[in-house]
């Protein structure tokens, strides 16, 4: 019931996360995005199991090898062919885990800085569709992540509708620079891409209010947050 990418950005002097999913199911950002800062990207997702990414970055923590911490949550974790993982970590591919159990037709796909997957698809050339539309786009990392999510949904998307879909991206700071989400509607993905219009050119203005309050623009918002 849900397709997601996990991609990588080194450009601009900072390596840059990002993760877009999209599902059947509301709010689905919320239950399998998981990043930090400088460190890497997961996501769980099928019949999901959140703390499972959380896991995934904790062996990215201590040792830095996307295969290795995927191999040890695989290997540690009951009821895991129920599950279906993807990790990314600062250099090199993203790694993908489907279990017995996934959902309906399922697949993932991986290259240098990037990996999807996906299940309940209506084919399973979805998660290639997706990485190579993030391959072949340009922008901002949010930009490419929704392009790709909207190439997954060209390609066929799920078997059914989608009715939830989010952007997320980390960067240098400890939070979360993008965190996008439309948690329930008919278009969630076009409306993820309007949302997006409108929160980039101010992204970065929002991350120097964080970290220098006197130097911040001001939007003359009442409460300016």
């Amino acid at each position: 019931m849900t397709f997601s990418i996990v991609a990588r950005d080194a450009s601009g002097g900072s390596v840059r996360f990002g993760i877009a999913a999209s599902s059947s199911s509301p709010a689905v950002v919320a239950r399998v995005a998981h990043l930090r800062p400088g460190v890497g990207a997961a996501a769980s997702q099928n019949v999901t199991d959140p703390r499972l990414g959380g896991r995934l970055l904790d062996g990215l923590v201590e040792h830095g090898d996307p295969e290795r911490a995927l191999a040890g949550v695989t290997a540690a974790t009951p009821d895991i062919e129920y599950r279906q993982l993807t990790v990314l970590g600062r250099t090199g591919p993203g790694f993908a885990y489907s279990g017995a159990r996934t959902l309906g037709k399922h697949g993932s796909a991986t290259a240098d800085g990037v990996v999807a997957a996906g299940n309940m698809l209506a084919g399973d050339h979805i998660p290639q569709s997706i990485v190579d539309a993030f391959a072949s786009s340009t922008g901002e990392l949010e930009q490419r992540l929704v392009t790709a999510l909207q190439a997954g949904l060209t390609a066929g998307g799920e078997e059914g509708p989608v009715h939830s879909a989010g952007v997320v991206v980390v960067s240098d700071v400890d939070w979360r620079i993008t965190d996008l989400r439309v948690d329930w509607a008919d278009d969630p993905v076009d409306r993820l891409a309007e949302l997006l219009d409108v929160w980039l050119p101010q992204r970065d203005d929002y991350v120097t209010r964080g970290l220098d309050p006197a130097s911040a623009p001001s939007y003359g918002v009442p409460g300016d947050e």
